[in-house]
């Protein structure tokens, strides 16, 4: 099966689960990640709000224009990004999702993950952040680009603000950007270095 059969057979899996999940009732109130299969860059959120709920897509409200608008200046293009979030339905007014709740879900945005393997994952606030950092502040951290074993295997992992933080402050709202500033330069770098790996390993295997 190809990556985007692969994904739409987990978001069925997940639509038909929803009965067993926190938070949805229906199919409808499920809303899947968005962007390319290919992506060099899997941006994960905390979780769908009011428009989200209403448009069935990822960051689509106030915050999620923040988010496309920064995309555009920063230039990197719809093919490059996958977009998700750690909760697939909404939380109660929005609220923050509950550790059960991201437990819940869990499953499906790992398979998610493992499907789309993207060069970088970009985490927007602390609770997708916590996923892999578990143990930071993302004031100390954000910007910063980490790499992180996670499920067997090794993955890069760039926390950010989440971009409602930068509508609520002018200063997060600039920060927010020129982390965004840096996502360019570090792929460039994880692409090296994913060379140097492969090396490496061929190297390995031609001494076996």
């Amino acid at each position: 099966m190809s990556k985007l059969d692969n994904l739409k057979k987990l978001q069925r899996e997940l639509e038909a689960s929803v009965d067993q999940l926190p938070l949805g009732n229906t199919a409808e109130d499920i809303v899947h990640g968005e962007g390319s299969v290919d992506a060099e860059v899997m941006f994960i959120g905390e979780a769908p709000g009011y428009h989200e709920q209403i448009q069935r897509r990822p960051f689509v409200g106030r915050s999620g224009q923040l988010l496309r608008k920064t995309l555009i200046e920063v230039n990197l293009p719809p093919e490059k990004v996958f977009i998700s979030n750690i909760i697939k339905a909404r939380p109660p007014e929005n609220r923050d999702p509950t550790e059960e709740e991201i437990e819940a879900y869990k499953p499906f945005l790992n398979r998610e993950i493992e499907i789309i393997s993207p060069g970088l994952i970009a985490t927007l606030g602390r609770y997708s952040m916590q996923k892999f950092l578990p143990y930071v502040k993302i004031s100390q951290v954000h910007g910063r680009l980490h790499k992180v074993e996670w499920n067997d295997k090794t993955i890069f992992v760039l926390p950010m603000y989440h971009p409602a933080a930068g509508l609520r402050s002018t200063n997060v709202k600039q920060s927010f950007i020129d982390d965004f500033k840096k996502i360019e330069k570090t792929l460039l770098w994880i692409g090296e270095q994913q060379k140097t790996i492969k090396f490496e390993e061929k190297i390995k295997d031609s001494l076996l």
